[in-house]
């Protein structure tokens, strides 16, 4: 060995241990910065050199740092990128970020990172719900997504829900959009009592258990589901546990109670009296200056009108007290609320993984009174989240969850024994008679029976299930297969006791009972081949089958010997029998590919093949294709060197969607039984039309998403035009065919609009930080062409006219009172005003759909304490009042309590005022008009919650990861010009017949206090 070489290797060996020497290990913890729990999964890499490791399960970390490593970079999916200096047990907290660029979102069948992506998609995360105590998730996120626009019908727990997704798209089909749940699409259509308001289905899932929500708002994000998806769609994705994660068990318990967030306003006894009386001597003017009214004198005619309506009205119902002397001055209103209505709810969950097997396990129970008295809902039940890496090829998954909701119903709006007709009870009419009973001798049948002696339980079982396995054939190619069930039993059983109306006095029950099961298969390859440079490709390639069975039963029987024995074994007769059945299908095939080019031109196109059971032969099948680009700006070299922009993209697509929520056998002509006179025989039914087919959206986007100053602010704003064709309209024929309508594809509708989002981080320093987030989206609907049809909703207050949007409010126009008579006055048809309600010209009045939606939330965080306030708001739309004409028309329909708006009302000529005259004998101003519209606009403090996390050095002396309690507060002020709550809607689910209210029940104002625990 020559000395050259031993020279040579003595000086890398003293190279080696120099640098070996200069190298450093670094440890450290990361954590999240809200609650203090660990992060695992997060990469840290040495800036400037290629030098990376990741967090182990307990959130810590080890790194070899070489010279000149002089910091470290912590990323993680959902967080903002942390840079912070080397040092010596560093402790890292992350923040989660608003709008990150490599989080993933679920897109259909796949899942996509968020830079990447050329269709519309609003994302509504865990945090965005977690503390918002609804039984159903849909009422968590309204306000949170542009152009999404929710509806509860009432205050009542467990009533339907509508959600409208950039506007209405049909008239006669469902409006709803598409639910998928883990790739499962479930049922949403109420099965419940057909005789009263619709519940919510949605009302059986979890919202603690739920991971994400991805609306897909666009065609190009919606039209891989084809025929069913011109509503949009929402994904539901629920929890999942992560490999290698250390097992982590979380208790959530809440407890609190609520009131009416809005109530009318009604007179007391000694108003009401005065009413009466100003009634008598408004109509015995009346009378008097009629030739033949028989009085000699006017004093004769006053005498005897109010001698009358004492005696007919205060005297039959004060019930032997003294009104004069204002004995009784019941507020009825107080007896349909409870007082602090409780709810409370529990939520236990434990998620983590080893490096085969990954894990969610979630129960959850809830027990919630409504505000209105007897309504009441529960629910309990559990999920399981499995999935399992048999081998490096073969993976196994399982989501499965199992819940059971009980709702305690109360009678529909229109009912007498609904509780929201307390209110038309008179102020003068004691609660109970002089043995203390019941008062039974009011003006209308007493609601408090029913609250007593009638019972509505309505019970669901539903597990919904997705069984799935993904194998690897190649690196870049992977097959995945899925089998899942959501089977949904519903039982409900109705007593009304004898004292009741509904009761008859002899006792009547009523069993419904729907059973529905749909199973559904999704088979598919995915193709991710690796590509030198920055190309990507994705592509999916499948099919999928959906069978859907229904089976339903109703029985009623009455004669039941006491009221103590409800079930209908009791009763002596059964007065009505019936049941049905039915099933359809849906077969497709669906093609996406995406691709991106350089990171910065980006492409995606789709195909999807959809055949229903629920179209004829000849129309069975429809194709739904869609395409979309997009540039990502900011990698151009001329936007390179912009300082104050990280991001920009600018977006564009079209597609085709469908609708086919029809119910089943529509094309076909259908007969029915008949048992007339108790002979058994068949009756036409149905017009079949063969030629029924798919009802059609063309959607065009426009999209720009941006990121300026550190990416502090962002958004996004889309300009999107849909245009739907082929309506599947109900056309009236002529009843001489013995039909009144036939199932036709017919006419076009228009929707238009914009959506803009914005999020800013305002203040992050000194710990503190500060948060904005808003949303807004204006639609402008328009029907097109109906083809001259006349269709209203089933009240006949609203119409879809040609050249309107949908749902316009269809009836003469109130133009005021005539200040010497006290008459109203209305438009006529050459635009005079008019007392004759005859002679008015019915027009479109107003519109139950909205221009612009969307929300406004603040986050702010400082060492533990957490706050965040949340308001939404709705403006353009507005509310008629259907109840107007009894509670606020001055007796016109009858003696009920009067709202305290009546006490302007016109008493003497000369009088300037907006409401008629009070009368019994000769009423003005008491039918349907736009007296009793009003703007629906409002602003609602949706959310408030406060929260406060404790410190890490605290807990551990208890070995607790985290423990945050918190306060939060629903729908504490309510900003509007309508007299009651304007987010009701007694016609939920109706595409024409939005934003009537009839004695409907408001929303409740929830205060919740909780606690959540991590083990």
């Amino acid at each position: 060995m020559s000395m050259k070489f031993i020279g040579t290797l003595i000086t890398a060996l003293l190279l080696t241990t120099a640098a070996l020497a200069q190298t450093r290990t670094v440890t450290g913890t990361v954590t999240d910065t809200k609650d203090g729990s660990v992060i695992a999964g997060v990469t840290v890499k040495v800036k400037g050199l290629n030098r990376a490791t990741q967090t182990a399960t307990d959130g810590t970390f080890s790194i070899g740092v070489p010279a000149g490593g002089k910091t470290l970079v912590f990323s993680f999916i959902g967080y903002q990128d942390v840079e912070m200096p080397v040092a010596d047990n560093m402790a890292v907290k992350l923040t989660a970020s608003e709008r990150n660029l490599n989080e993933v979102v679920v897109v259909g069948y796949g899942r996509a990172v968020k830079r990447d992506i050329t269709g519309s998609i609003s994302r509504v995360t865990t945090k965005d719900i977690e503390d918002f105590p609804a039984p159903s998730f849909e009422s968590a996120i309204q306000g949170k997504a542009a152009g999404v626009v929710i509806q509860s019908g009432s205050g009542k727990l467990g009533q339907g829900i509508q959600v409208q997704i950039r506007g209405v798209s049909s008239i006669s089909a469902s409006s709803q959009p598409l639910y998928v749940v883990d790739g499962l699409p479930i049922q949403t259509i109420s099965q419940s009592d057909p005789l009263n308001e619709p519940t919510n289905p949605l009302a059986d899932i979890n919202p603690n258990d739920i991971e994400s929500i991805e609306i897909l708002k666009d065609a190009s994000a919606a039209a891989i589901y084809g025929a069913r998806a011109s509503n949009g769609v929402v994904l539901i994705t629920t929890k999942k546990g992560k490999n290698n994660q250390a097992t982590s068990i979380q208790l959530d318990v809440n407890d609190g109670f609520s009131n009416p967030a809005r109530l009318r306003h009604f007179i007391n006894a000694k108003q009401y009296v005065q009413l009466i009386e100003q009634a008598a001597v408004n109509d015995a003017n009346i009378d008097f200056k009629n030739d033949d009214s028989g009085f000699p004198t006017l004093q004769d005619a006053l005498d005897a009108y109010k001698q009358f309506y004492e005696s007919a009205v205060l005297d039959q119902y004060a019930l032997g007290t003294d009104w004069r002397k204002n004995a009784v001055n019941t507020d009825w209103q107080s007896q349909l609320y409870r007082n602090n209505a409780q709810n409370k709810q529990v939520n236990l969950s434990a998620t983590g993984g080893d490096a085969k097997t990954k894990f969610f396990i979630s129960g959850t129970y809830t027990d919630q009174d409504a505000i209105v008295v007897v309504n009441k809902f529960y629910r309990y039940g559990g999920r399981l989240n499995l999935e399992h890496s048999a081998s490096d090829k073969l993976t196994l998954g399982l989501d499965v969850s199992i819940d059971r909701s009980q709702i305690n119903r109360v009678s529909n709006d229109n009912a007498f024994s609904t509780p929201g007709q307390l209110v038309a009870q008179l102020p003068i009419s004691p609660l109970k008679d002089s043995t203390g009973a019941i008062n039974g001798q009011t003006l209308y049948p007493n609601g408090i029976f029913d609250a007593q002696f009638n019972s509505d339980h309505q019970v669901t079982t539903r597990t919904i299930g997705d069984a799935y396995a993904v194998y690897s054939i190649l690196p870049s190619l992977s097959f995945r297969s899925e089998f899942g069930a959501d089977l949904y039993n519903l039982y409900q059983e109705q007593f009304d006791g004898k004292e009741t109306i509904d009761g008859g006095g002899i006792g009547k029950g009523q069993l419904t009972i729907n059973q529905s099961t749909a199973f559904n298969t999704n088979n598919y390859f995915t193709y991710n081949p690796k590509f030198k440079g920055n190309s990507k490709l994705n592509a999916v390639l499948g099919m999928s089958y959906l069978q859907t069975e229904t089976k339903s039963a109703l029985t009623q029987a009455e004669g039941f010997p006491s009221d103590a024995i409800k079930t209908l074994s009791g009763a002596t007769n059964v007065t009505s029998s019936s049941s049905a059945s039915g099933k359809s299908s849906f077969l497709s095939y669906f093609l996406r590919g995406t691709y991106s080019l350089a990171d910065k031109y980006l492409f995606s196109g789709s195909i999807r093949e959809d055949g229903s059971s629920r179209f004829g032969p000849t129309h069975r099948y429809g194709w739904y294709p869609a395409a979309s680009a997009g540039w990502v700006l900011s990698e151009e070299k001329f936007l390179k060197n912009a300082n104050f922009l990280n991001f920009l993209k600018l977006r564009a697509s079209y597609g085709l969607t469908g609708n086919a929520e029809i119910g089943d056998n529509n094309f076909l002509p259908l007969y029915g039984v008949s048992n007339y006179p108790n002979l058994p025989g068949f009756v036409p039914a149905q017009l079949g039309n063969p030629d029924l087919k798919w009802e059609k959206t063309a959607q065009a986007d426009i999209g720009l998403d941006f990121g300026f100053f550190k990416n502090r602010l962002s958004g996004e704003v889309d300009v999107y035009k849909k245009h739907t064709s082929d309506l599947l309209l109900f056309v009236n024929i002529p009843t001489s065919t013995g039909y009144s309508s036939i199932l036709k594809n017919l006419g076009t509708m228009d929707n238009k609009g914009i959506e803009v989002t914005l999020n800013s981080v305002n203040i992050d320093a000194g710990g503190f930080r500060w948060t904005t987030s808003f949303n807004a989206a204006y639609n402008k609907n328009r029907v097109i062409d109906i083809h001259g049809q006349i269709i209203q909703d089933a009240s006949g207050l609203e119409r879809a006219v040609e050249g309107q949007p949908i749902g316009v409010f269809y009836m003469p126009k109130f133009a005021g009172v005539d200040k010497q008579t006290g008459d109203a006055l209305y438009i006529d048809a050459s635009g005079k005003t008019t007392t004759n309600f005859d002679g008015a010209q019915r027009m479109v009045v107003g519109k139950s759909t909205p221009d612009w939606t969307g929300g406004f939330n603040n986050t702010f965080s400082y060492k533990g304490i957490d706050l965040s306030v949340f308001f939404n708001f709705v403006s353009g739309d507005d509310v008629y009042n259907a109840a107007g004409l009894y509670m606020s028309s001055g007796f016109g329909h009858g003696l009920d309590n009067q709202t305290t708006d009546i006490l302007n009302a016109w008493t003497k000529p000369g009088d300037v005022t907006n409401v008629p005259r009070v009368s019994l004998s000769y009423p003005t101003g008491t039918k349907n008009s736009s007296r009793w519209l009003y703007d629906g606009s409002y602003i609602r403090l949706r959310n408030v919650t406060l929260g406060y996390t404790l410190p890490k050095s605290v807990l551990k002396a208890v070995k607790l990861s985290s423990v945050r309690i918190y306060v939060t507060g629903i729908n504490l002020a309510t900003f509007t010009k309508y007299p009651g709550d304007p987010e009701v809607n007694t016609a939920v689910i109706a595409n024409i017949g939005g934003n009537q209210d009839f004695y409907t029940i408001p929303q409740a104002k929830t205060i919740t206090a909780g606690i959540t625990v991590k083990f």
